[in-house]
């Protein structure tokens, strides 16, 4: 038998493309990312920090508002850390690719090193 504890929090409201406002959605966004990291070997209890580590960092925010667009990239640079595979599925969904070019333009992106050197594809 386990319990979890929850800090009561103020709601965050995200603010999707097309204007409208929802409260934030840890389940629409775990469903997301278990989407992006199916077959990746990513353990469900890490997706879940990064979630808790997104909502703590939120929280901590001056402001009650979100961009959906604003949480898809923080959501990503926590990805690119664990995964390739996971962080080009979910910014295929996020950042709206229309075709092979938005990917081959984040790949270039991913493999562009700290120096700007454009490092080894394989």
């Amino acid at each position: 038998f386990t319990t979890y504890e929850r800090v009561e929090t103020v709601p965050i409201s995200v603010i999707k493309r097309n204007g409208t406002r929802e409260i934030f959605s840890r389940g629409k966004l775990l469903h997301g990312l278990n989407r992006a990291c199916e077959k990746t070997g990513i353990d469900g209890s890490r997706l879940e920090s990064l979630i808790e580590e997104l909502e703590l960092s939120l929280q901590q925010r001056s402001g009650r508002e979100v961009t959906s667009a604003e949480i898809g990239e923080m959501v990503l640079a926590q990805l690119k850390d664990m995964s390739e595979v996971a962080y080009i599925r979910f910014a295929s969904v996020y950042r709206q690719f229309r075709g092979i070019d938005d990917f081959v333009s984040t790949l270039e992106t991913m493999s562009t090193d700290s120096k700007g050197h454009l490092a080894a594809v394989s």
